[in-house]
């Protein structure tokens, strides 16, 4: 085993608030939720935060807040996002009483061909430079999202973010970590060491980072609307850098773009009701994983127990396993999602686990002939009752590292997650298609009523942290906050919709955070499953919920820099 398994039952330091009735281990270091009666904003920065307050206060709605605190982000946490990834949203309008879904992701060059990674003797395709690059959805989603729902002007929206950007703000500790484990990774792109360190290094915690360039492209974003980054001087610009360093995106690809209002898909779970996006993205998954959980009650089991681990676990390779073979751009392959994600078919699936043993290899379902995604998370809620799930990303950190000049945002390498060595894969790569997608936001309704909106960065750990999430709550008794600190569980392994697709062989790993007792670790081991100390801390959790005596309930989970707060 590559480390003690001691090391995972270290137990947490108990603070003054804790948990220890939640839980079979260890209490787990937890705070105590925030509440206020009109507002509420949870990001994963405290100025972005505050700009979304600030938004909201001067007579913003949600989706305002939302769009402000975003573009803070982009400036203040370059590690996961910024105006050269993608965005995806949930917003639950008051007026209609429902749900509104926004894919906002772009698609590959259209002049780059498959022919092209061939040539070059790629079986996979790259993690930087230029050739994972995919058109950048974000902005255009800002403006999607502010046409239905804004209230405020969008210059009033960037002005902060603009205003730090020129004056400067003092980076946080986790994205000061972050962005140290980047630049060597990325310093070879061009752009990136002229536009993203100080003298060839990260900045250091708490020292102040500028972004001038930035500030000039959403000065320009501000004045011309999104067709000043999709067909104005930016989007040639983008062109020119490319042309010039090997690259495929063009003029064309950016102007052509536009994402798409999609409707959520749900399932329900002991009464409540859990909305994600369809595919292209991951977010079906965690309405599969909750389907196959649903017939066992897991509060009996108890939290941190053996049958807890071990079935989220087996569930979780059930749902990975169709998550590999039928996830993809359904422009391109229509995605059997009712049926994915329907109690029949969880049924059937189900019957495949066993309490006793861990599977270690699992194969796809086979939906079709039964019935023919490093990341920020953001929520808002505003005084009229609209709440905002957005989340947005680069990909895996700061992206391709393609930073092209003047322009002061990275574009990202979301095209990585094509397949390129199985031509007929749904997700195999092909020119104007949008690649598999990792970051999902959810929302949870309970009676037709808002009650929860909320997200889980981190890669493929995002449906296994939003079933979590809403386990611990649901099943195990606990708060908003108490549901985003407990230690979480992490399996790797499964087969993946991207690369080589190779399958799960050997049942994988669990990888678990301090917290769960030896006792569990022991008997997950005599059912076959390995398990091995975290190399997380796995997610960055941020949640809004409708407090039923009136105004919002919001959280902000520690293993990153962020906050919930409210007015």
């Amino acid at each position: 085993m590559p480390r003690l398994l001691a090391l995972v039952l270290a137990a947490a330091v108990v603070p003054a608030a804790f948990a220890a009735d939640r839980i079979t281990g260890e209490p787990f270091a937890t705070r105590s939720e925030v509440h206020a009666p009109h507002a509420m904003a949870a990001t994963s920065h405290p100025l972005a935060t505050q700009v979304a307050l600030d938004v909201m206060k001067a007579g913003g709605t949600a989706v305002d807040a939302a769009i402000a605190a975003n573009a803070a982000l982009g400036l203040m946490e370059p590690t996961g996002n910024g105006i050269g990834g993608d965005l995806f949203a949930i917003v639950w309008d008051p007026a209609t009483r429902r749900l509104h879904g926004y894919n906002g992701s772009g698609r590959s060059p259209q002049g780059l061909a498959i022919e092209e990674f061939r040539r070059r003797g790629l079986d996979a395709i790259p993690a930087r430079g230029p050739l994972p690059v995919s058109v950048p959805g974000a902005v255009d989603g800002w403006f999607a999202l502010h046409g239905r729902f804004g209230r405020l002007p969008m210059a009033e929206l960037l002005a902060p973010t603009i205003r730090y950007a020129r004056q400067g703000h003092p980076v946080h500790e986790v994205i000061a970590h972050y962005w140290a484990r980047s630049v060597p990774v990325l310093s070879e792109w061009p752009g990136f060491v002229e536009q993203f360190t100080i003298d060839g290094r990260a900045p250091a915690k708490g020292e102040t980072w500028r972004n001038p360039n930035l500030a000039d492209t959403l000065e320009k974003i501000a004045e011309g609307g999104r067709d000043a980054f999709y067909k104005g001087e930016i989007a040639r610009t983008i062109d020119a850098y490319f042309r010039e360093h090997g690259g495929f995106l063009r003029y064309e690809d950016l102007a052509a773009h536009e994402g798409n209002w999609v409707d959520p898909v749900s399932t329900s779970y002991r009464g409540y009701e859990l909305w994600e996006l369809p595919p292209s993205g991951q977010g079906i998954a965690a309405l599969q994983i909750l389907n196959l959980l649903e017939p066992y009650d897991l509060g009996a089991y108890g939290f941190g127990s053996p049958e807890h681990v071990h079935l989220f676990v087996e569930a979780k390779k059930l749902a990975f396993a169709d998550r590999a073979r039928w996830y993809a751009d359904p422009d391109f392959h229509p995605v059997p999602v009712e049926r994915l994600i329907s109690k029949e078919y969880a049924a059937e699936r189900g019957a495949l686990i066993s309490m006793y043993r861990a599977a270690r290899q699992v194969q796809p379902g086979t939906p079709r002939q039964l019935d023919e995604g490093d990341t920020i998370y953001l929520t808002t809620a505003d005084a009229d009752g609209m709440m905002v799930s957005l989340i947005q990303s680069n990909y895996r950190g700061m992206g391709s590292g393609m930073a092209p000049p003047g322009l002061g945002f990275i574009l990202q390498n979301r095209g990585e997650q094509f397949v390129l060595g199985d031509p007929d894969h749904p997700n195999a790569y092909a020119p104007g298609k949008r690649p598999f997608h990792t970051i999902i936001p959810a929302f949870v309704t309970k009676d037709g009523e808002p009650w929860l909106s909320y997200g889980v960065m981190g890669g493929a750990m995002q449906p296994q942290g939003h079933v979590q999430i809403l386990i611990n709550m649901i099943d195990f008794g606990m708060n908003l906050q108490e549901a985003g600190d407990a230690p979480r569980i992490h399996h790797d392994g499964s087969a993946e919709p991207v690369g080589d697709n190779a399958p799960m062989a050997d049942g994988g790993r669990i990888e678990l955070e301090s917290g769960f007792p030896y006792e569990t670790v022991r008997e997950l081991m005599r059912r076959g499953h390995r398990v091995q100390f975290a190399d997380g801390p796995y997610g960055g959790y941020q949640a809004i919920q409708a407090n039923p005596h009136g105004g919002w309930i919001g959280a902000s989970e520690s293993r990153k820099d962020g906050q919930a707060a409210g007015y």
